[in-house]
């Protein structure tokens, strides 16, 4: 028997609010790449990819993993098949907000964009079920899967149109609850669809080898919350777009006054 809410709806409302907490720190930067050139633009697209991946799209698939059992067997995870999906999401985000910058904003840039974000979503899922390890078997149903990806892509895509087209921070936190709201719909979508079958016991059978979820739960939270403080404190510190452009204005000039070389009547 499987079950996808062991602790209630504690671990969908915190694996959602990571994610968007993630989405909007991510696409903050996101924003200050557009704005900028050269090394800056680099630097602000590396800290969009590692935040939206890792926090956004890994994270919120291994916490919503924690309402994720199985009856008739304990689950384990491979821990470099588990690392490898994570850098695969920040690779995939990358990708796609690397696409959309090289062109400009329009359907163009946000579709291909999307489309890589959410593949990248989609894959990073499927190899962070790969990863898990029990004494039974998995399968997956396509129909699921295909759902997911087009959730995932559709999602991907708008939140990227929001980002590119609006700007200020409604548009940042609307963009944020959109790309939230994909990562989430498309994995409970994909884990619907998960069928296990369990097998014979035997007394040669070897124990589950892996790591749990909870000796991940403390480093990820951790890591993950040194990582968003350190991406929002270099977001606070530095000027946005407006500030930027007031402080290189020059001063407005002011009227001469009179003076002695003045034209008299």
């Amino acid at each position: 028997m499987i079950e996808h809410f062991a602790y209630g709806w504690t671990t969908p409302a915190i694996a959602y609010a990571v994610s968007f907490l993630g989405s909007l720190i991510g696409l903050q930067a996101a924003g200050r790449a557009r704005r900028s050139q050269g090394g800056a633009r680099a630097g602000w697209l590396f800290l969009a990819a590692l935040t939206l991946g890792s926090a956004a799209i890994w994270a919120m698939h291994f916490i919503a993993m924690l309402g994720f059992s199985v009856q008739s067997t304990t689950l384990r995870y491979d821990v470099p098949l588990t690392v490898l999906s994570g850098l695969l999401a920040v690779a995939a985000v990358g990708a796609g907000l690397f696409w959309s910058m090289l062109r400009r904003p329009g359907r163009a840039a946000a579709l291909g964009g999307g489309a890589l974000m959410g593949l990248g979503a989609v894959s990073m899922h499927y190899l962070g079920m790969a990863s898990l390890r029990m004494q039974a078997e998995m399968h997956h149903d396509h129909r699921y899967t295909a759902a997911a990806a087009a959730i995932a892509l559709l999602a991907s895509t708008a939140a990227l149109l929001f980002a590119l087209h609006l700007r200020g921070r409604a548009a940042t936190v609307i963009a944020s609850l959109v790309m939230a709201t994909a990562v989430s719909t498309m994995h409970y979508t994909a884990m619907f669809g998960v069928r296990v079958t369990a097998l014979p016991a035997s007394p040669f059978d070897t124990p589950v080898l892996g790591a749990t979820m909870m000796d991940f739960f403390l480093p990820m939270f951790v890591g993950l919350g040194l990582l968003m403080l350190i991406v929002s404190l270099i977001l606070m510190l530095s000027p946005a777009e407006d500030e930027a452009d007031g402080a290189s204005a020059p001063a407005p000039s002011r009227p001469p006054k009179d003076s002695a070389f003045a034209r008299r009547d």
